[in-house]
């Protein structure tokens, strides 16, 4: 893991995470099995390096406020939890207020000591509803894709410490992790941890090159996984009737957001399907 990185954990409280190191296991077996068919893992790495790109072009080096509402509409395609809900703020009324938070979330990324404040004072732009719980992956997205580096994974489907939900569950060391709450909160730290574990695991396994993809994509076939064992209602919108077996895979990690006639699952207020003229269609 970077110097940089984890010397700023070393400055904060270090969460203590129980996985089971038997469930990644069968998350890594089945994520090389499945993903075979399909050009292996390195095509699901590639594909999130591409997104990475697109994320880091718009909104990594330039002016936030100047980037156009076409460019925005390309990249929400590419975050499964936000491209059917966030249709109201892509309206003239609103866009420019949703530009003015992402441009606030991205000022001074680089101290990640300041990440959990500015997650959280860009949540408090928006109502505090069941229907507004997607702003807090619209953040942690644009964190991860334009910073990938500094920022992990940061997804309530990754974790959810007020649901008792997400990937760590998944993978977390107990008798009956139904019946208990894990108290681990969704912080920064707790996200950075994780992915140290990941990538730990990884390495055991010979995977050297590419980890911060790699872990990503373990970390997306983990809640695969419980999604089609289980029928979670989690993500249900997004990811029903599995069509192959990396799908839901490729729907977590916002891989199907375009297909080759540009037609995109980025919702318009009206619930129509937003179509892009110039598509970048990552993952097809």
């Amino acid at each position: 893991m970077p110097t940089r990185v984890t010397a700023s954990l070393a400055q904060q409280e270090r969460p203590r995470l129980e996985l089971s190191g038997p469930k990644l296991a069968l998350a890594f077996e089945s994520l090389v099995a499945c993903s075979e068919q399909h050009g292996g893992v390195e095509a699901y790495v590639e594909a999130l390096q591409i997104k990475s790109a697109m994320f880091r072009d718009a909104l990594g080096t330039g002016d936030v406020l100047a980037v156009g509402l076409s460019t925005f509409k390309e990249l929400f395609a590419h975050i499964a939890t936000v491209r059917r809900r966030i249709g109201p703020y892509l309206e003239p009324g609103a866009f420019d207020g949703l530009r003015a938070c992402i441009a606030r979330l991205l000022e001074r990324r680089e101290d990640t000591s300041t990440s959990d404040w500015r997650i959280a004072e860009f949540c408090g732009s928006f109502p505090d509803d069941r229907s507004h719980r997607w702003v807090r992956d619209l953040a942690a997205e644009i964190l991860h894709n334009v910073d990938p580096e500094r920022y992990p994974l940061m997804c309530r489907w990754v974790w959810d410490a007020g649901a008792n939900t997400g990937v760590i569950r998944e993978i977390w060391h107990a008798e009956d992790v139904d019946q208990i709450h894990i108290d681990v909160a969704d912080g920064y730290a707790t996200f950075l941890v994780l992915r140290e574990e990941f990538a730990q695991y990884l390495a055991a396994n010979g995977v050297f090159r590419d980890v911060l993809q790699y872990v990503d994509v373990l970390t997306a076939q983990v809640y695969a996984n419980y999604i089609g064992e289980r029928g979670g209602t989690y993500l249900r919108a997004d990811f029903v009737t599995p069509e192959a077996p990396m799908l839901h895979t490729r729907r977590i990690l916002g891989l199907d957001g375009v297909d080759a006639n540009g037609r995109t699952r980025l919702k318009a207020i009206d619930g129509r399907a937003v179509v892009l003229d110039d598509a970048k269609r990552v993952g097809n």
